[in-house]
This record gives C-alpha cells, structure tokens and sequence, in this order.
C-alpha cells in the first residue's frame, strides 16, 4: 500500500536564484527571520521565483478510538460526533478562522462512532465505526489501514486537482493524543512517561494511567507480532496502535508531497502523523510547514527530533487545525515580501556592499 509514494526531494537548480532574490530585497541580510526561511521553502517547492499561497484549504480527519474505553480522556467519545458537528456548524475555533481567512474547510470522518446526516462540507470516507482497543487487540486491519491511508490520499488529490496550493490538517477524535502518544513511542523510542500528555486536561494521575495504557499496549503488540517495536514497519506499528485520523494525515500529507505540494502541519497529533509519514517516505519532510509548538509536552521533543522550527508558540492545546490557520497568514506574508518588496535596484537603495 505503500509503494505508491514515491517522493522525491525539491529540486534544488532553484535555490541559489530564490536566495539571491531573498537577499536583494531592501532590508538587512536575513532580517525578516523565519519569513525567509518559508518564503525559500514555498520557493522551492513550488519551484519558482515568485511562490503563492493564495488558494489554500483546511482539511479536518475525524474519527473514534476504542482505547478510549481504558478511561485515557477526560471526555467521553460522543463528543466526537458532537465536535464535528460544530465543526459543520461554523461554531468551532477553527471554523471561525478559516472564515475570517476565507480558507475553505472540509470535514473528513474516517471512523467516527456515529451515523453523520449528509453535509456539504462533511467527507464520508468512514472506515469503521471507531478502531479497537489496542490495548487489548490490533487496532485495525490491513484493509482499515489501507482505506485510511486511501481516504487521505483521495482528499489530497480532490483538492490539488480543485487548484489548491497549500494544504492545512487537523484533527478530531475523542484519546487521540493517547494513539499519539503511543505512535511516537513506537517510532522513535522514547518512554511513555515522556511521550504522553494532558491531552484534554488530564491531572497528573491521568497522565501516570495513560502512559500505564500505552506501555501495556505496546507490550501487548509485541507480543503478538513476535517483534520488539524497534522493528516494526510502518503497516505494522499502523495496525497496531494507529488511528484512523492520525493515519488519513499521513496518506494526505505523503499524496501532497507526491504531488510537490507543500502541507501545514498543526500540532502534537499531526507532528505524529507526519513522523508517520517520514517512516514510510523521508522526503514528506521537505513539504512541510509547521505551524505551532503546542503546550502538549511531548510535542517540543517531537519537532526537536524533526528538526523543525515552527513559525508561532502560542501555548496551544486545542488541535482541530487551529494552529495551522492562525499561522496561515504569516505563509502569506512570506510570499508577499518575496512577490512585490522591492529590491535595492529596483527601489535605488544602496545595498550593504
């Protein structure tokens, strides 16, 4: 399932032209900070002078967690369909961004426990009606764990083809900064003391059950697949302690990249998904834009093993994409400096040389 991505790095025959408009730009060398670091980015990706963002989209994956039943959150799982609901409704935080950015949203249920009633912004890609327990059976099956990856691929491919140039994730589902926080255990090997978080408001007890749930998962898969998690593949860690969502990201992120598109990654649980994603193809990497360092502690130490620089730190905790758009208008400003600032030729400014 995936061998479709086959993602290749940006080319870099652009790079020396980008930063050379980028240094000519009226201002001091690197004096607009992390800006010129996207503008060059977006440059990059899109290869080409004079980058736009202009049509982007945000794009919610919604779905339920059966780990969800070890008593892991604080709120119980019918406010997934609740939220997305809101989501439909304009009523959450970010619906009421993408509106005053005039970002069209889309609501993705890849596996929430309920029946949704037909909406016009609602996908139905449902793959089941919630994963399993994983702390106690594989969260899903191959075929689950291909028509997730699929659900992400499929909306990234509906709204590139509609002329999107810059894709924003988030997400929604009742213990998914548990799924997470056992993902990111699994891929990188850290303690579940260290990967797991408040999440929803947990006290510190919560958060002592929790990382007792994702040890005993993790122990629990090992056992089953006969390998130490070290050496699981990407199918298999995904089958074992995955989430719909969190999965459907990935599929979406890695069809973006395939498509040298770039994507802008939320917060915790959406660094998790493109950590995923590295897995299966490093160069996914190279596409994406972080928005935000969330106040889930493990997300720090997540982009600190990405080696990446996000563009705000707002003490966040909400997820949903509302990180992702609250950053969106600094990614346009990128491209406006680089698009109509004036060079030192072009404005007759003496440069520092």
């Amino acid at each position: 399932m995936f061998e479709q991505f086959n993602i290749q790095a940006p080319s870099a025959d652009i790079a020396e032209e980008l930063q050379r408009k980028i240094d000519n730009k009226t201002k001091p060398l690197g004096a607009l900070g992390e800006l010129e670091g996207i503008a060059f980015q977006l440059g990059k990706i899109q290869q080409t002078l004079t980058p736009d963002t202009s049509k982007a989209k945000m794009i919610i994956f919604a779905a339920d967690h059966g780990v969800v039943a070890q008593g892991i959150s604080l709120f119980p799982q019918e406010v997934t369909p609740q939220m997305v609901m809101n989501f439909l409704m304009g009523g959450a935080a970010v619906s009421v961004f993408c509106e005053q950015h005039n970002v069209p949203l889309r609501i993705v249920d890849v596996g929430v426990n309920a029946e949704l009633a037909a909406h016009p912004l609602l996908g139905a890609r449902k793959v089941a009606f919630s994963s399993q327990d994983f702390s106690q059976q594989a969260a899903m099956t191959t075929q689950q764990l291909e028509q997730a990856i699929q659900a992400g691929v499929d909306e990234a491919n509906f709204a590139i083809d509609d002329g999107v140039n810059l894709l924003m994730f988030g997400e929604m589902g009742i213990g998914n900064t548990c799924v997470s926080s056992c993902m990111m255990t699994a891929l990188i090997g850290v303690s579940a003391a260290d990967s797991a978080g408040r999440g929803t408001g947990l006290d510190q007890a919560g958060v002592s059950h929790k990382a007792q749930v994702i040890e005993q998962s993790l122990k629990r898969a090992e056992q089953e697949t006969g390998q130490p998690m070290a050496n699981w593949s990407a199918q298999t860690l995904a089958e074992q302690v995955g989430g719909f969502e969190i999965l459907a990201m990935a599929g979406a992120m890695l069809q973006s990249a395939q498509r040298q598109t770039a994507f802008v990654v939320d917060g915790f649980i959406c660094s998790v998904a493109l950590l995923f994603a590295q897995k299966v193809a490093p160069n996914v990497r190279e596409y994406a834009i972080f928005a935000h360092q969330s106040n889930e502690k493990a997300h720090k130490l997540l982009l600190d093993h990405l080696n990446a620089e996000p563009i705000l730190s707002l003490d966040l905790r909400l997820g949903e994409g509302s990180g992702a758009i609250l950053a969106y208008p600094l990614i346009n400003s990128a491209c406006l400096f680089l698009n109509k600032m004036a060079s030192f030729e072009s404005a007759g400014v003496s440069d520092s040389k």
